[in-house]
């Protein structure tokens, strides 16, 4: 073959037969508007871009009088006004599979670790609805996250929805990171929505290590890329995780964090043109969060997604609207305090503020009667703290607080854990029992 055969083959391979369903006719900030025979919204599409042979990805997100919304999955750069837009026909989906385990993936699927191309992997769809409330089974099983606090007075059940709330800097990172680690649970799926993107290679090398990341997925959206894209990210990492589910496994799927989630979802939305309530979130958000949040649990079968998603507390008040909303939609809630992190208590765990709404159904009797003994003991310490502190309690003057105080030591060790350190579920029980009763 000559070179000016080859050259026309290349040419002829090179162009798209497939006419364009449509044209764009404007892009104002996020959106791009286009007149198109599109007819569903969440179809992805391919628009083409000037100077370069692969074509813009973007997604339908609504319709404005004859016109499709379109936003996109990649930078705008190249598109302009007539740019074609071609119609594949294909609904958004997810890759997953057994070849993800120990890969790190962007919020589009496509992986970023540099360990060459995902093999056995299989189409899954990215949106679906939650399970049936009858068909899931009950919580019964504690789960061991590896953390003493957790599991001795804040019990996770094996498919329970617990949210971790803290401000920036409290932690939260490092306890995730060790909750990957050290878990009984068969599969972490760990998803980095709008995080850093210094933080990414320092919590996967630091935090997670070798050790988490062979039984884990890492799905990362950092928060340079467009809305869309971290909010696929998160229900590509939901995707995942039902992967495992549906094959029986016990699933740890850990999300930092739901409140970038919802920050994606509030630039969409505003973008489309819904109309901003408190603090600027649109409608749209408080109704994806049950959506999204209600996909994991337990199901019809054997296998469950345990889900642990991090709430940032901005300016650590627990009353904003989105630490307000998942409150009330998960199964629990641990509350990491900035003012314990000062005191240079690891994890932070505002016990007292803090709840696991399943544990009653998890634990038997003797254990749930020492996690409230130990409450009770810090609850009663906590409200004559500042006494102690400038020595105006007189010793005798209350058995109850001159027990906390005899206790308090024991108390904050067991509060206290070193990164290194992994503590089973028996060993947790046994080390409450010893700062409770010996």
């Amino acid at each position: 073959m000559n070179e000016t055969t080859a050259k026309y083959l290349d040419q002829i391979r090179s162009i798209d037969p497939t006419p364009p369903h449509g044209r764009i006719s404007q892009a104002i900030g996020l959106v791009l508007e286009g007149y198109a025979s599109i007819s569903a919204i969440g179809e992805v599409c391919e628009i083409a871009s000037a100077g370069t042979k692969t074509p813009l990805l973007a997604e339908v997100v609504g319709f404005r009088e004859n016109r499709v919304l379109f936003m996109p999955l990649g930078e705008l750069a190249g598109i302009g006004p007539g740019s074609a837009i071609i119609s594949r026909g294909r609904q958004a989906t997810a890759s997953v599979g057994e070849g993800l385990l120990g890969r790190v993936i962007d919020g589009l699927g496509n992986p970023i670790d540099g360990k060459g191309p995902l093999k056995g992997i299989q189409s899954h769809p990215l949106y679906l609805s939650p399970p049936s409330p009858l068909e899931r089974q009950r919580i019964s099983r504690p789960l061991d996250l590896g953390i003493r606090a957790i599991n001795g007075l804040l019990t996770c059940g094996s498919g329970q929805r617990l949210g971790i709330f803290a401000g920036s800097g409290v932690g939260k990172s490092v306890l995730l990171g060790m909750i990957a680690r050290y878990t009984t649970a068969d599969v972490n799926v760990i998803a980095m929505i709008g995080e850093r993107s210094r933080e990414v290679k320092e919590f996967i090398e630091k935090d997670l290590g070798e050790e988490g990341l062979r039984r884990s997925v890492v799905v990362v959206a950092t928060s340079d890329q467009p809305p869309l894209v971290r909010r696929r990210g998160a229900f590509l990492s939901m995707a995942i995780a039902e992967y495992f589910r549906d094959r029986n496994s016990q699933v740890l799927l850990m999300m930092d964090s739901l409140t970038r989630l919802a920050h994606a979802q509030r630039e969409i939305g505003l973008a489309i043109g819904e109309p901003p309530t408190t603090k600027g979130y649109t409608p749209s958000v408080f109704a994806l969060l049950p959506k999204f949040l209600e996909r994991a649990g337990t199901s019809a079968g054997r296998g469950t997604i345990t889900g642990l998603f991090t709430v940032l507390v901005e300016g650590d008040d627990l009353n904003d609207p989105i630490p307000d909303t998942t409150r009330a939609i998960l199964d629990g809630h641990i509350v990491l305090s900035r003012e314990l992190a000062a005191q240079n208590q690891y994890p932070a765990i505002d016990l007292l503020n803090s709840t696991s709404r399943v544990m009653i159904d998890l634990i038997d009797p003797d254990h749930l009667e020492l996690a409230r003994s130990f409450s009770d003991l810090m609850a009663t310490y906590k409200k004559v703290e500042d006494l102690i502190n400038i020595g105006a309690y007189k010793p005798g003057s209350n058995p109850k607080v001159d027990q906390a105080i005899a206790r308090w030591d024991r108390i904050q060790a067991y509060l206290r854990q070193r990164i290194n350190e992994k503590v089973s579920f028996q060993e947790s029980l046994l080390a409450l029992r010893r700062a409770v009763r010996e």
